[in-house]
């Protein structure tokens, strides 16, 4: 089986909609810069259609035909690949496959039946006059797009060019067509070019199951890059694979202004009003940088670094005034959000040891941190004050007003107060950090004060966030550095940060108790005994950012559990392995979030949960602000890359076996292997015991799960055997 039709059989989602827009169906397969926001239930390409960023094209093209009106009801399937419809009366039948291709054609694969007593007439119809040039089986037009500094260009192929008149089907005959619209950015992208593209699934030749074969094939060269999981447990073998899809559909390439290198955007759907061409609301397909380390954290494991690199790459080219990694659209260098981007440059590092990169990156990753301290920094310590709740992504944590008592209004800005904030120190501490290691693996002469200013923002944050007698973390008023007594979820990030020792053991345990944070869906963005805890997203009882507005005050968000579950394996790992069971199964429920009802025929992931009943709180599926794949290789499998080691350190989550294969790092391809010695399922090559294989040779063998260290050097001369 190939890897596309494998993809496509796991993730099988029958019919994928939007909530919010019933009939508003959903599509996989995205382009480097054209997507579908949902497709209407008709032939071709009607519904919403972006390029780039949001632009709202109504419609593409659509086949019209005098016996029906309406296509629905219909039956869809959603594959990875593309979308199955399915329509049929007595008068005639649809049966259409459609995709869109990673050189941003809109593929449609028609074959229509005349089921009644009359003739039925088709033709191809498109957005007003925006395709008017004929040009033999082709049709040339444009957009104009409102907001950017782009207008769009594009072509449309047909495999018949009487579509552009009209096909006369006699009852009872059958006629199957395909139709490829190719668009690209006017003056940058030729239209000979685009003409190509069209042409090479409508004009080739091909018939609908051969092109569609051929997008299959394409589609799934992506994923043959990807290392591959499979385990005793469905839910994470599925989770897995949804996860590596989930990158690839939120995969972009836009070559245009500020985002020149390859990205991943944060989403493909958008809270924006979906009126044609309008730009109002909140768009996530842009580069946040936000959510760019989580993506980098996750597909540092993929074969090719460009990806990953790419978001790192646009931001050092478009900084703020003051140096500052922010935001960007193709025209704009935005605000800039709290994040861990230089660190999580230095995992990539650690991964692919691209050198060359990292010397280009790494001016621009120290201004990046002297930025922050410009900007957020103070005279008395190494903490960071943050002026406004939304810069760390997490607006609305309930600590920014904990010294008026959690107002009715949290709108009114004298009941708001500054905060010196976990989560910012803490990033701040682990990009300085990165920043140390980075000079240190390049030979800069800088790597020593790096260090000293990351053991500064470490002290701080121990000695002046930590609260003994709760065991907790907390922000500081930015003033007098009093404790906001709130727990937030972020409270925990020294942990993740590996800053802690045995005097901060009660710190993790927060997690466990269900009058916190052990919810029904867990983990809630801040302790469910806080008095502003609001499970469905709401502030004091009113839904200040409407019914699916974004508010950290109770919610479950992916985000956090990505860091929190990371968090909770490396105190696991510290103490012993004390938690390993804990960690166990909030991962299983971290992974079926995953899946609507917590059905693994319904893959999608949105931005957050009811932390009191796991409801999806919001409509944007396929959502791309966490991270997964990176737990499963650190801690099922059990892998850490260091600088001049692999350390092996799995957590016991109770599987029967696993295998973790085709794994790059630092020079090495790398595979590993466990099976209970009692077991029978499984692959059959799997030997019982943990094993780790370099380069197709066995280097460490155990009769057991447990931690062992493995210098890069013998791996690379091919030591003997290591066996515990």
């Amino acid at each position: 089986m190939t890897t596309a039709a494998y993809l496509d059989e796991q993730l099988h989602a029958g019919r994928k909609a939007l909530r919010t827009i019933p009939g508003a169906l959903l599509l996989g397969s995205t382009g480097a810069r054209l997507w579908a926001d949902y497709l209407d239930a008709a032939p071709g390409f009607s519904g919403r259609f972006d390029f780039i960023h949001k632009i709202n094209i109504p419609l593409l093209y659509t086949v019209k035909c005098n016996l029906a009106d309406s296509f629905e009801p219909c039956h869809t399937e959603w594959f990875a690949s593309h979308l199955l419809m399915d329509y049929s009366d007595h008068r005639l039948s649809l049966h259409e496959r459609k995709f869109i291709t990673w050189n941003d054609c809109a593929v449609s694969c028609q074959t229509w039946t005349n089921r009644s007593g009359k003739d039925l007439i088709l033709h191809l119809s498109t957005y007003g006059d925006a395709f008017n040039e004929r040009q033999g089986a082709f049709l040339h037009g444009a957009f104009s797009v409102p907001h950017y500094s782009f207008d769009l260009t594009g072509v449309i192929a047909v495999s018949d060019s009487a579509l552009f008149d009209e096909v006369v089907l006699k009852p009872g005959e059958s006629r199957s067509f395909i139709i490829s619209a190719a668009l690209g950015i006017a003056g940058q992208d030729n239209s000979d070019l685009l003409q190509q593209r069209a042409s090479d699934y409508a004009t080739s030749g091909l018939k609908p199951e051969e092109a569609l074969a051929r997008h299959q094939e394409e589609y799934g060269a992506w994923f043959e890059k990807a290392p591959s999981f499979t385990s005793s447990d469905p839910v994470l073998n599925k989770t897995w694979l949804y996860r590596w899809f989930l990158l690839r559909h939120n995969l972009a390439d836009p070559q245009y202004g500020h985002l020149t290198y390859p990205l991943f955007y944060e989403g493909r759907s958008h809270k924006k009003s979906k009126r044609p061409f309008d730009k109002g609301g909140w768009e996530f397909s842009k580069l946040i940088n936000l959510s760019s380390p989580l993506h980098i954290m996750d597909a540092r494991w993929y074969h090719d670094s460009a990806y990953a690199e790419g978001a790192l790459q646009n931001m050092k080219a478009s900084p703020n005034e003051e140096g500052m990694f922010c935001c960007l659209t193709v025209d704009t260098v935005m605000h800039s959000f709290a994040n861990f981007s230089c660190w999580a440059a230095y995992q990539l590092y650690l991964v692919h040891r691209n050198r060359e990169v990292v010397e280009e990156l790494l001016p621009a990753m120290k201004s990046n941190v002297q930025s922050w301290k410009t900007a957020y920094g103070n005279d008395q310590d190494e903490l960071l004050t943050e002026p406004k709740h939304t810069r760390t992504g997490k607006e609305y944590q309930p600590s920014y007003w904990y010294f008026h008592n959690y107002p009715r209004n949290p709108k009114d800005k004298t009941t708001y107060t500054h905060l010196k904030r976990v989560d910012r120190a803490v990033y701040h501490y682990l990009n300085t950090l990165g920043v140390a290691k980075l000079c240190e693996e390049t030979g800069d002469a800088d790597a020593e004060a790096f260090h000293r200013q990351a053991e500064s923002i470490k002290q701080d944050i121990l000695q002046k966030m930590w609260d003994e007698e709760s065991d907790y973390f907390y922000d500081l008023h930015y003033q007098t550095g009093e404790k906001a007594m709130v727990k937030n979820i972020v409270g925990i990030y020294p942990g993740w940060a590996q800053i802690i020792e045995d005097r901060f053991n009660g710190m993790i345990e927060h997690l466990f108790k269900e009058e916190e944070f052990h919810t029904k869906c867990t983990f809630p963005s801040v302790s469910a005994d806080c008095p502003a805890y609001a499970p469905e997203g709401g502030w004091m009882g009113h839904f200040v950012k409407g019914r699916n507005g974004c508010v950290w005050d109770g919610p479950t968000w992916p985000y956090t559990n990505s860091i929190a579950l990371d968090a909770l394996a490396k105190e696991s790992k510290r103490r012993n392995h004390e938690f390993d069971n804990r960690f166990a199964h909030y991962l299983r429920e971290y992974s079926l979030l995953h899946f609507m009802q917590r059905d693994l025929n319904q893959p999608g992931l949105v931005e957050h949960y009811n932390s009191a009943t796991g409801e999806p709180l919001s409509d944007e599926q396929e959502y791309n602000h966490s991270y997964y794949i990176d737990l499963i290789v650190t801690h099922v499998a059990g892998l850490t890359v260091e600088a001049d080691r692999i350390v092996l350190d799995p957590i016991d989550i109770g599987l029967d076996y696993f295998c973790l294969d085709r794994v790059k790092a630092a020079g090495q391809q790398l595979k590993i292997t466990y099976k209970k010695p009692d077991v029978t399922a499984g692959p059959g090559d799997l030997e019982a015991g943990y094993h780790i294989y370099a380069n197709g040779r066995l280097v460490y063998a155990s009769d057991v799960l447990g931690r062992a260290e493995l210098p890069l050097h013998d791996l690379s001369r091919g030591a003997p055997v290591n066996k515990s």
